[in-house]
């Protein structure tokens, strides 16, 4: 298959088997003459590998084959959606800005006074009253008060939170989940 006219001639008498194999693969025509056009795309771009002497036409049905089913799994993943309707109905908000403001929350916390991240964990987090936290540290219930309001402010500073509109998604994703 070295001589370019012989490689012609072969690729040209594999078509029509391959757009049968195509066919019924696929159940569409118009379908199917794209993955033959895709197959002899492939195997002209990768023709270095294929072995002279062996059956060109398995090796072009093999590409065919395996391009069908990169393109079934590949179609199962999306959504059908030419109107756009279904896309417009989406209002899940990105999670990677979760990770990271979660991820700025934890070093924020980390670099707050242990006395006042302690007094915050138990309050805050845990869910203790003033007056459980400060029998918890065996301090008195205003000292309690005083840590963990201390703490809020810091990290409040820390986080750039000034009102509770910098809480949440950004104006940016707010407007884009907007109907």
């Amino acid at each position: 298959m070295t001589q370019e006219p012989d490689l012609r001639e072969a690729l040209l008498a594999a078509v029509p088997g391959l757009r049968a194999f195509a066919i019924s693969l696929s159940g569409q025509v118009d379908k199917a003459d794209d993955l033959v056009q895709d197959t002899l795309l492939r195997a002209l771009a990768n023709l270095h590998r294929f072995q002279p002497g062996t059956n060109l036409n398995a090796w072009l049905f093999t590409i065919l084959r395996n391009l069908f089913h990169s393109e079934y799994r590949k179609r199962r993943r999306e959504v059908e959606d030419p109107t756009g309707s279904f896309a417009a109905r989406l209002k899940v908000q990105p999670e990677q800005g979760v990770h990271l403001d979660f991820e700025d929350f934890r070093v924020a916390l980390s670099e707050l006074p242990s006395d006042q991240r302690e007094a915050l964990l138990l309050v805050g987090a845990s869910g203790f009253s003033y007056e459980e936290a400060a029998s918890i540290c065996g301090c008195a219930v205003g000292t309690i008060k005083s840590r963990v309001n201390r703490a809020r402010l810091r990290l409040a500073a820390a986080l750039n939170v000034s009102d509770i509109d910098d809480l949440g998604p950004d104006s940016m994703t707010r407007a884009a989940l907007q109907n």
